[in-house]
């Protein structure tokens, strides 16, 4: 930190850097147990069979482990306790470089019930299959999985995004030429079987990948006939007779080095031609990043400190400095990408008529600041970044009486219809109308991710609890219930609890309302593998606002 620091800036600076160590110390034990799988046990039982592991597979067939950027690693957390859990959803994804071309890729996770598809393990498909379309990225199917979780098939097999919309996905990658390479390395069963042959290559292991519609068990039991997995659908039988495959591997990394030797001759693709430069490194340091943002909700923060440790040269172009100052809204580079950035301004600062504004709530002219601003990065053709740590939009009658509902939905429809790629990093609060206005996951940022100290949710938990209490204490008195101001305490913390359960990180990461959770240092990394990826998709729409009013 600097030397000009007060000792008690410097105080509050060291007390956040140590919580949010002590979160980030969190988030990796909770990523290595995760990476474990089904287990160490299933693991190795999974490793006797003579193949490798989901994450091994992944390991294995991109060019550095260390560049992989997972999506939905935290998919299914703490639910499906009933039959055990779900870790990761049962399916490993992410985007790597494949002989230095960035590629989606799908590997069903065989040791978390034996790569069977829970709810959870739909949701997470679908969402790689977004990215890859979004970003026209090759996408590779690691296959091993036993079909669909049959306890849970009516949350999982019906529905328009359920497991049937996979294929429908796959019809239309192949339509618009985005790359599908599936290889079947174990179980590829029902409804599944489909997904090797709408890619457009398919490849299939010897003696361990096999695929159906039907296993022997459910041969013999509709039709009668006695037959083998392996005669039924085994590799040999898909490679030489029925032709469903188009390479048999002798084994798993003979698999996987075929794959390579696919994506090492793929041509090259239009760009979207996003202006970059040469690449400078933040002067300011990045690890300071740490103690900058107060863990309390109600902690005040310059917003400008946390984007200078993450931009080019720490070096930012302000937009409307002096207007509308709680949302700050900047151009930079990141990497040598130019960006337009959105950001959230929890401090108090005064407004242009001398008020003081609460920090990390929108107000009428900044939000009229923050979607001219989107307008015109959508013109210059200049990818957007959004940081939140918002509130939500300022109430009352002097806010009403101004237009915040009019103001509001211009800065929504802007967001709405922007063209250019937007990428979403939930720093702190994610609350109500706040999370739309500033790229949700409902607005299409091509990747959202959180920092540790996420919350998102309608409103804050103190709010929400009080709000609930009162329902909860009047419904008693109509019933003409007593409650004792012990008993209102009680219910109180009980209902906080639960609400405050379901705002934290990992909760909405789980539910894949998030991509991923990631260390606040790893920022700048993160924006520029969104940008690069999102790179390689053209813009084809013109950026059009829909009726607002003026």
């Amino acid at each position: 930190m600097s030397a000009t620091k007060s000792k008690k800036e410097e105080l509050a600076f060291n007390k956040n850097e140590d919580k949010m160590k002590l979160k980030i110390a969190e988030l990796d034990r909770h990523l290595a147990k995760i990476a474990e799988g089904g287990g160490k046990a299933r693991m190795e039982k999974h490793r006797a069979k003579g193949k490798m592991t989901a994450r091994e597979r992944i390991d294995y067939l991109i060019d550095d482990p260390k560049d992989f950027f997972e999506v939905g690693a935290f998919a299914g957390m703490g639910m499906y306790k009933e039959y055990g859990g779900c870790p990761a959803g049962g399916v490993v994804c992410g985007v790597g470089q494949i002989g230095g071309r960035r590629a989606m890729i799908v590997a069903n996770d065989a040791t978390v019930k034996a790569g069977a598809w829970f709810p959870i393990t739909g949701k997470k498909n679908l969402r790689a299959q977004e990215i890859a379309m979004e970003n026209r990225l090759p996408i590779i199917y690691l296959v091993d999985s036993a079909g669909v979780f049959l306890p849970m098939q009516d949350e999982i097999f019906p529905d328009k995004e359920h497991f049937g919309r996979i294929f429908r996905n796959n019809a239309i990658m192949s339509s618009e030429g985005i790359i599908q390479i599936a290889a079947v390395m174990g179980s590829c069963v029902a409804g599944g079987a489909y997904l090797p042959i709408m890619s457009d290559e398919s490849l299939i292991v010897d003696k361990t990948g096999t695929i159906f519609l039907a296993g022997s068990y459910l041969v013999k039991a509709a039709i009668g006939e006695d037959i083998d997995n392996e005669t039924l659908g085994g590799a040999t039988t898909h490679t030489e007779i029925s032709g469903v495959c188009d390479v048999k591997a002798l084994n798993d990394k003979d698999c996987l080095d075929r794959i390579k030797k696919m994506m090492g001759k793929i041509g090259a693709f239009e760009k979207a031609g996003f202006n970059r430069e040469k690449s400078f490194a933040p002067k300011l340091n990045p690890e300071e990043i740490l103690g900058l943002l107060p863990i309390e909700v109600q902690g005040q923060y310059d917003v400008r400190e946390v984007i200078k440790r993450i931009v080019d040269n720490s070096e930012i172009d302000e937009y409307k400095e002096g207007f509308g100052k709680t949302i700050v809204c900047a151009t930079a580079r990141i990497d040598g990408w130019a960006v337009g950035i959105v950001a959230n301004q929890r401090q108090l600062v005064k407004s242009k008529t001398g008020q003081m504004q609460f920090g990390g709530v929108i107000y009428n002219d900044s939000a009229d600041k923050a979607a001219r601003f989107i307008m015109n990065c959508n013109q210059k053709k200049i990818p957007l970044v959004f940081l939140q740590d918002v509130t939500g939009f300022m109430v009352g009658s002097q806010s009403e009486h101004a237009g915040i509902i009019k103001d509001g939905a211009k800065l929504v429809n802007a967001v709405s219809n922007s063209v250019v790629p937007k990428f979403t990093i939930v720093m702190g609060n994610s609350y109500g109308a706040g999370n739309y206005a500033m790229c949700g996951k409902g607005y299409d940022p091509r990747f959202i991710v959180g920092w540790p100290t996420a919350k998102i949710a309608v409103m804050g938990g103190s709010q929400a609890a009080k709000t609930l209490l009162q329902i909860q204490v009047a419904s008693m008195k109509s019933k003409g219930e007593t409650i004792s101001p012990e008993k209102e305490a009680e219910l109180l913390k009980k209902i906080t609890d639960k609400y405050d359960e379901q705002t934290t990180a990992y909760y909405a990461a789980s539910r894949i309302w998030m991509d991923a959770i990631i260390n606040p240092t790893e920022t700048r990394n993160w924006i520029s593998m969104g940008i690069e990826v999102a790179n390689g998709a053209p813009i084809t729409k013109r950026f059009n606002v829909g009726v607002i009013q003026t």
